[in-house]
């Protein structure tokens, strides 16, 4: 995993040399071991590398072809490197490095862009064709990987982080307005390509590009999740089961140590169960080390105890305090260049720092299972109602009992409350009852917040309530949560010069499980039905069948209600909220001091409320 920053030009600029290296030293962080840069025909490329694969130099970059007509400048991991390399050999392509880079360079230049879809990995690339001039460019099908891009007057910059296309001079801080509505009114982030600056835009997943000598952009998809063929249910947890064995097998390869981030949770102890497999079978003789963090008030210590007793790994604990975590918000925010969803984000941060101090340089972690597999409890009332509308109102009652006696709730409320949602969904198909549910929306506006906010909000799209889970998860993937959840987890990494890899988004095991049924994914009360039965003896079995579902969690509201409520004073009372006439500071404080005293909840708007004030003094 590296850094990659890039001018296209049309006209010849005397200053792209300096504009790339002030690009490249801002990116540091990303590629502390070694830098590399390219010129040519005004295309220039900077390259910051951690190096994971083939420490040697063999493996640095910007790496080019042999006859010199193709260069490359990577960022990311081709898991599937050693199997695509043995294939490219039997094409007559010799290597001269142990590692991924070289491989894709001659995966481009044997299949071109075409390449993409042979590829199992994150990635974000650039390649110059010293033939037509052009360059082509990828991420991957996820957007595990960040690219950024920025139009400038004579071309075109590119960047793994946008504090590189601000530190490049050729761009000037506008804040986004529209996005930062979004965020403060609606809680959205990383749901679309803009940014919270104008002009900055992210390279959508799943795409390839290409930019032509006179600046011309050309942009195409290569993968949607909706393709996904559907999956006879046969034997499916033992197919997913050899599925998710072999994409940690693949994802520890590494020529470094690689750890585990382990909560309590299914995920996380999937991965390091398998991990051990994996090691043992390769006789690898590495050594299993995991990294947790626990507040007092989520006690997951049973859970990681015994995972830790059956792979033998050894656990390195964070041990940290709310006020530690908060002091260190405006480092995260500049890490990040946007705000973040919640203090979960500040937790991953501090234990990416500790595990960097450990000398750990790549971590697996469990980001993309909830989407994939259903992990969240709103997934159940999707589920329900395809039950439903379907017609199979016995099952549907069947599956509701089960979930209310697994989670001591009341089975009569839950099932009032779906077939209100029915109602919904069914007016949700008259135009006219859509037209009125966003204008409704449009006319709720929080107190917090002035009018002049609302006007850059974008025409609502009314909500939609008739949809099956496999359409909900696909959405959970493509646009919320997974995108912010993926930019957390590579921020705070690469902030301490760590690669983070994610294994439940290994494209096969995302594929087979949009391929099922959607009681293959929920079933009995139970989320993530699927794994649940393709992990039975492969994990403690406390796990396997715990109901409650944390990860790293936070009591956001006691910690904001207490050892952190001056600390989030001082941040609204910032001339940034006060002077922009968009926040009714005045109500504001007013919320706040209930919220002291207990009579209302507002931690999450308080939070973010918080940070956009410290973000528009950081980078504003």
């Amino acid at each position: 995993m590296c850094g990659i920053v890039a001018m296209l030009s049309h006209v010849n600029r005397p200053d792209r040399r300096q504009v790339i290296q002030a690009m490249s030293d801002a990116i540091l962080h990303r590629g502390p071991d070694s830098s590399g840069f390219f010129e040519r025909d005004n295309v220039s490329f900077g390259f910051r590398r951690l190096a994971i694969l083939d420490l040697s130099a063999n493996g640095d970059q910007p790496m080019s072809s042999p006859d010199g007509n193709l260069t490359i400048i990577f960022n990311g991991e081709i898991y599937n490197f050693v199997e695509l390399r043995a294939e490219l050999e039997g094409h007559g392509h010799r290597f001269r490095s142990t590692g991924d880079t070289e491989v894709l360079l001659h995966a481009y230049h044997q299949w071109g862009h075409q390449c993409v879809q042979r590829m199992n990995g994150m990635w974000a690339f650039l390649v110059h064709d010293k033939r037509t001039g052009k360059v082509v460019g990828s991420r991957d099908r996820f957007g595990i990987k960040p690219l950024f891009c920025h139009r400038i007057h004579d071309g075109w910059l590119f960047a793994s982080e946008i504090k590189a296309i601000r530190a490049s001079g050729l761009y000037r801080t506008e804040p986004n307005w529209s996005v930062i509505a979004q965020y403060l009114i609606h809680g959205r982030l990383d749901e679309s390509d803009e940014t919270f600056y104008a002009g900055i835009r992210s390279i959508p997943p799943a795409t390839w590009f290409e930019i032509e000598p006179d600046g011309t952009y050309r942009e195409r998809r290569y993968w949607r999740p909706e393709e996904s063929l559907s999956i006879p249910a046969s034997n499916a947890p033992g197919r997913f089961a050899d599925l998710f064995e072999d994409a940690v097998r693949l994802h520890e390869r590494s020529d470094v140590p690689v750890a585990v981030h382990l909560s309590g949770g299914l995920d996380s102890t999937s991965i390091l169960c398998a991990l051990g497999r994996a090691q043992v079978a390769s006789s690898a003789g590495r050594s299993l080390t995991a990294f947790s963090y626990m507040s007092p008030e989520f006690d997951e210590s049973r859970f990681i105890r015994e995972t830790v007793e059956v792979t033998g790994a050894e656990l390195k604990p964070l041990e940290e305090t709310p006020q530690g975590l908060w002091r260190n918000f405006e480092s995260v925010l500049r890490a990040h260049d946007e705000p973040v969803h919640s203090m979960t984000a500040l937790v991953s941060y501090a234990l990416m720092r500790e595990t960097r101090r450990q000398g750990i340089k790549v971590v697996l972690n469990g980001q993309g299972a909830d989407e994939t597999l259903a992990g969240y409890p709103s997934y159940f009332g999707v589920f329900w109602h395809e039950l439903l509308a379907e017609g199979t109102w016995t099952k549907a009652w069947r599956e509701i009992n089960e979930f209310a006696l697994l989670h001591g709730q009341e089975a009569r409320y839950l099932i009032v409350r779906q077939l209100e949602f029915l109602v919904r969904a069914k007016l949700g198909r008259l135009a006219i009852y859509r037209c009125l549910s966003a204008a409704r929306a449009k006319m709720r506006l929080d107190p917090w917040f002035t009018p002049d906010l609302a006007k850059y909000l974008p025409a609502a799209a009314p909500p939609m309530y008739d949809r099956g889970l496999r359409e909900v998860l696909i959405e959970s993937i493509s646009k919320a949560p997974l995108p912010i959840y993926l930019r957390v987890e590579d921020r705070n990494a690469m902030a301490h010069s760590i690669e983070s890899r994610v294994p439940f988004l290994d494209y096969r095991l995302v594929e087979f499980a949009l391929g099922l049924t959607a009681g293959e994914l929920l079933s009995g009360g139970w989320n993530k039905h699927l794994l649940r039965r393709a992990m039975a003896g492969r994990i403690p079995e406390s796990v396997r069948m715990r109901p409650d579902k944390m990860g790293f969690p936070t009591p956001t509201s006691k910690w904001l209600r207490g050892p952190l409520l001056e600390d989030a004073r001082q941040m609204l009372a910032t001339d940034s909220v006060r002077r922009s006439g968009l926040f009714n500071t005045a109500r504001i404080e007013a919320d706040v001091e209930a919220f002291a005293r207990g009579q209302i909840d507002i931690a999450g708007k308080l939070f973010a409320m918080a940070q956009f004030s410290l973000w528009s003094e950081c980078f504003l």
